[in-house]
């Protein structure tokens, strides 16, 4: 099939190259022209696990190219996704602005001889389908086409695997014939595929996200409570995902959750709550569990070192998670604004994100390596746990610090071990509160 996607992040990139993969003929269009001219010499504007052999396997081929023309995009497309950003915005809604432009520009190209399967790819409000629609129609009366949803699951960081081996596709629309035709796409994956209305898909999106951040942010008060208590909230976990009704995904206590979605996501549904005369009260202390998250971490910090003036904090890993260099909502970008809030010195290191963190934090002394980041610390936190902060000489470390406590924000590391290299271990609701 021919296909256009319009966007060229996250989820524009990853789908536009997957289904090239798939045997499909796909033009990647974005109206950034150092996007795309980076693009077509090979340089990616995001960093994904093996998306790089992926896009230049099928670039070679010449099933996949990139453009910053609808005209050229749209010239022979059966189908075109619109993969566009979605920002918060000021309340917590959904910025529709990019997703309008997109809509605009794909109603000036449409030829008006052929119908086209107008998808919505992005993360966007339930009704978005119908607006998007109305938008075209308004744009130029007459066109032929359809709307279908058909929301994104991709983790950052896993993304190709994402893509190639779904749970699910979720497919919606009020044109049965063109939800079949999209789900033709789908049929190589051999998975599940959900077809419905427009606003039923629109909400599963955001209802996954949701209940995912809920778990995130339900382990977490449980942790707090567990080191209240002395108990391990690792064991508790356990036993509670052994029970099938709960399972073991996403109750890792830790910092709290991040990225591009998550975030985003729960306060867009808050707000269409709040829009709708709903009292989404859940969704509030779920994101208040999160911020506060970060809190307990300067806090911990401040009781042990008396004050954080003049004090100096390492902290390992900068993006909101392994195997990927975004920043957004990232814990520890909101620990280290925290900590520089109260004066003290910050050293970090990232093996991904350092180079984007340099822009947003300018007063971060920013490090080769975990070693280098432990020159004179008074604390140590781990943030992201990349499998590079997994096994350091930990005796190396320590005795490049000038202090010895250690904060195990993921969970990671053995209490004994780290106690037996001459830290003051502390992880998140371990029962162990040594600092």
């Amino acid at each position: 099939m021919n296909i256009c996607v319009v966007g060229t992040g996250y989820v524009g990139l990853v789908t536009g190259t997957c289904f090239a993969d798939l045997g499909n003929r796909v033009v990647c269009l974005d109206i950034d022209e150092l996007k795309i001219d980076g693009l077509v010499r090979g340089e990616l504007p995001i960093y994904e696990p093996g998306l790089d052999e992926v896009i230049a396997r099928n670039v070679h081929a010449g099933r996949l190219s990139f453009s910053t023309s609808y005209a050229e995009g749209l010239a022979q497309a059966e189908v075109v996704f619109i993969a566009v950003g979605t920002p918060s915005g000021v309340d917590g809604e959904a910025d529709l602005t990019y997703v309008r432009s997109a809509a605009e520009s794909i109603a000036d190209e449409m030829d008006p001889e052929r119908h086209l399967i107008v998808i919505n790819k992005s993360t966007v409000p339930v009704g978005t389908g119908d607006w998007t629609a109305s938008i075209i129609e308004k744009r130029h009366p007459g066109l032929s086409f359809s709307v279908v949803s058909n929301p994104e699951f991709l983790r950052e960081g896993s993304a190709l695997r994402d893509f190639l081996h779904p749970d699910r596709v979720v497919l919606g629309s009020e044109d049965q014939s063109a939800a079949e035709r999209v789900a033709q796409l789908y049929l190589p994956l051999r998975c599940t595929i959900m077809i419905t209305n427009l606003r039923t898909a629109e909400m599963i999106k955001y209802a996954s996200n949701a209940f995912l951040a809920t778990r995130i942010s339900f382990i977490n008060e449980m942790a707090n409570i567990c080191d209240k208590l002395q108990v391990d909230v690792k064991e508790v976990a356990y036993g509670m995902g052994c029970d099938q009704r709960i399972g073991h995904h996403f109750l890792q206590a830790g910092l709290g959750w991040g990225g591009s979605c998550f975030p985003k996501d729960v306060k867009a549904l808050a707000h269409m709550a709040e829009l709708h005369g709903t009292n989404p009260q859940l969704l509030r202390a779920v994101m208040d569990i999160n911020h506060a998250q970060r809190r307990h971490v300067v806090r911990w910090l401040r009781q042990a070192l008396g004050s954080l003036q003049d004090r100096t904090i390492g902290v390992l890993g900068l993006a909101f998670k392994p195997q990927t260099d975004d920043l957004r909502e990232a814990p520890a970008v909101d620990i280290i604004r925290l900590l520089l809030h109260e004066d003290a010195n910050v050293r970090a290191c990232d093996p991904q994100a350092a180079q984007g963190a340099r822009a947003m934090l300018p007063n971060v002394v920013f490090c080769d390596d975990a070693y280098q980041v432990a020159q004179g610390c008074d604390a140590l936190l781990l943030a992201t746990e990349w499998p590079e902060f997994r096994y350091l000489d930990w005796a190396a470390v320590r005795d490049a610090m000038e202090g010895d406590i250690l904060i195990d924000g993921r969970n990671v590391y053995d209490p004994e071990t780290m106690e037996q290299a001459g830290f003051r271990y502390r992880p998140i609701g371990r029962g162990i509160t040594p600092i």
